[in-house]
């Protein structure tokens, strides 16, 4: 115990008293209010205004300019903003509504083996079609395979209708194995889904009568080709009418289904057939062309 002399008052609370008046000249970091801040806190949760700025002594007349007391407002920090319930390093951005499309993923488990399954119907059928058709557009051999053009095109068609049912099946068992969107689960989304799916089978069944089956599945690279390019209904309509018909009938069985999943899947259903009208377009408009010329007209 150190040595003090007699009458001199005991040190023992001296550090109590010191910090007493730093409290009251500071602001209590324990009494502020719910939700707000203290000095300390601030500059605990990155608040660098708050942090960097020197302490100024306190006045006479109460506590220092810039300080926080009980009862006021909370500052503001010129560097972060204006400070809301105690500044943004209270704010919890994992609570933020972000995108719409953010949303819409959380619906989606990309893991899911029938999404995965899905997807890669989707991208495999186009591929398919069009690397064996411009394969038998090069050496035909399938018209040597099946001693006809007409048999080579039938069967290519057939495979590629059995491809797209499995799609569609895979479509269905993507969207069935994973969760709904309750704002899409009522009966004015699903009639509009109807509707989806009533326009785009129109312009799948009268794209296919307006082009038959050789014309539908890909004849010309057969070299089976029509007088001229055909321009009735639906093809006066829109380009493609086949392709965005069958957008439209996977966009429609989506939102009857209510699924996230499928409109996403209906998304990369899309992208697909633009990349295939990009592969296919030239080559469509070459052949019509050269069978359009002088030249091939004289044999």
């Amino acid at each position: 115990m150190p040595w003090r002399a007699p009458g001199q008052p005991r040190l023992a609370g001296t550090g109590n008293y010191i910090s007493q008046k730093a409290e009251r000249a500071w602001g209590h970091r324990e009494s502020a209010p719910c939700g707000t801040a203290s000095r300390y806190d601030r500059a605990a949760l990155g608040d660098e205004s708050a942090a960097a700025r020197p302490r100024r002594r306190p006045s006479r007349g109460g506590p220092a300019q810039g300080t926080w007391r009980p009862g006021a407002e909370p500052m503001s920090s010129s560097v972060a903003g204006p400070d809301c319930c105690g500044g943004l390093g209270n704010v919890d951005f994992r609570q933020a509504d972000l995108c719409v499309m953010t949303r819409l993923l959380g619906y989606v488990d990309p893991s899911d083996p029938c999404f995965v399954a899905a997807v890669l119907a989707i991208t495999f059928n186009p591929l398919f079609w069009n690397v064996v058709a411009r394969w038998e557009q090069k050496t035909r051999k399938l018209s040597r395979a099946f001693r006809s053009p007409y048999l080579a095109c039938y069967s290519l068609g057939a495979a590629i209708l059995l491809l797209n049912v499995l799609r569609s099946h895979c479509f269905t068992q993507a969207m069935l194995s994973q969760p709904k969107m309750e704002s899409l689960d009522n009966p004015t989304a699903y009639r509009m889904g109807l509707a989806l799916l009533g326009v785009g089978s129109v312009f799948v069944i009268s794209s296919f009568l307006a082009l038959g089956f050789t014309g539908t599945f890909l004849g010309d690279y057969f070299g089976i080709l029509k007088e001229a390019r055909v321009t009735t209904f639906p093809f006066n309509v829109l380009d493609n009418p086949m392709y965005w018909g069958s957008t439209a009938n996977y966009l429609g069985w989506a939102v009857m289904h209510a699924s996230p999943t499928g409109l996403l899947l209906t998304a990369v259903v899309a992208l697909v057939y633009m990349v295939a009208i990009l592969y296919e377009e030239p080559f469509t408009a070459q052949i019509y062309q050269q069978k359009a010329s002088p030249s091939h007209k004289r044999r």
